[in-house]
């Protein structure tokens, strides 16, 4: 049981991630607080969230390249990525490195640009990259999509992450991602748990830790908690920062749920460990506030997030969103309206996080 554990990452030793991108309320990759939107098939088209914070396992080949990605370092992999197509315009690695820095940094005007380009990367020399990498500016154009729309763009992520798998089987990127369809779509838009247990199953051989961490994600679709934080606790992960990091997100998607369930002990005692797990990632204090917030603590929930704000990942996070419910349950409205604004004007939002943001400011 998690309790017995030294640790949440299944190791004595301690970790020492590289970043990632942490889902919205259900920690991406993916993606763990999913941005689901209050309309039709809005799991469908907001499955991409949830899998970019899949930890990128060696999605991109050059090695540099992927940590600017595991980094958050858009600007940076964009940049590469551009000047290596300015010699070889049709290199599936760089058309693909340019969409998902142009998906991750949430450039919405520049998705239909990269289509084209990872198009012709499909159609003259498939990869999977290219079929993962559209698959990703799909779900991301589903995002925003009219309801029109969204069917098609659904209907074309999938078929972009079961063409990913087909060629290459361990890329656990496009696999996660495949599995989170399944699970959050409805069955009109493809969605099937049953698939997604085949596409888990398929992992076991080769990749049986990642696969625990597939089984996790069916367990909790289900809200089966015991049986999701089962298979948390028996992941290895090694040195595999690609696989930490798909640990701590999938950790603090539990962590969350106990909090929706008003299970603060268990919440407080998964975030508490996520912080000592992960000291220079903003998850941890993150969850901690949303939980001394909830136990109206808001003295220790500010405090917690003001350290989030400042570490590896809080700017993927609606951190100030809850410093500024936590101020306003300390009663300092001035602060809080501060660290509201900031969130409001400062950051691509959660459309549930930033209504609710913008219905707190025009009460105070």
């Amino acid at each position: 049981m998690y309790e017995s554990r030294p640790s949440l990452s299944g190791a004595v030793f301690p970790c020492q991630p590289s970043p990632a991108q942490p889902l919205g309320p259900i920690p991406h990759r993916f993606a763990w607080r999913l941005h689901v939107l209050q309309r039709p098939l809005s799991t469908a088209a907001t499955l991409i969230l949830l899998s970019t914070s899949l930890c990128q396992a060696q999605t991109l080949k050059d090695a540099q390249w992927q940590r600017w990605l595991d980094a958050n370092k858009y600007a940076e992999l964009e940049r590469a990525a551009q000047e290596r197509l300015k010699s070889q315009p049709d290199d599936g690695q760089a058309l693909s490195a340019l969409a998902l820095a142009v998906v991750e940094a949430g450039q919405n005007g520049k998705l239909d640009g990269v289509i084209p380009g990872l198009q012709t990367c499909i159609d003259k020399n498939p990869q999977a990259v290219c079929h993962y990498a559209l698959g990703r500016v799909y779900g991301q154009q589903a995002m925003t999509a009219s309801v029109f729309k969204l069917p098609g763009l659904a209907s074309n992520t999938k078929e972009q992450f079961i063409k990913a798998v087909e060629l290459d089987p361990l890329m656990f990127d496009a696999r996660n991602g495949l599995t989170q369809f399944y699970l959050l779509a409805p069955s009109i838009a493809g969605g099937s748990v049953s698939k997604a247990r085949e596409v888990a199953a398929e992992a076991q051989a080769k990749q049986p830790e990642h696969a625990r961490i597939l089984r996790f994600h069916i367990a909790a679709s289900e809200r089966d908690w015991t049986a999701a934080e089962k298979e948390l606790s028996a992941v290895k992960p090694g040195d595999d920062k690609g696989l930490q990091n798909e640990l701590r997100d999938a950790w603090s998607r539990l962590g969350t749920a106990h909090i929706e369930g008003k299970n603060f002990a268990k919440a407080r005692q998964i975030f508490e460990a996520l912080q000592r797990d992960y000291p220079s990632h903003a998850i941890g204090l993150y969850g901690l506030g949303r939980v001394l917030t909830a136990m109206e603590q808001p003295e220790e929930a500010i405090k917690a997030l003001e350290r989030a704000r400042t570490l590896e990942g809080g700017d993927r996070l609606p951190v100030d969103h809850r410093l500024g419910l936590a101020l306003l349950a300390k009663d300092d409205k001035p602060a809080a309206r501060v660290a509201l604004e900031r969130f409001v004007a400062n950051k691509p939002a959660n459309p549930r996080n930033l209504d609710d943001a913008k219905k707190k400011l025009a009460e105070i």
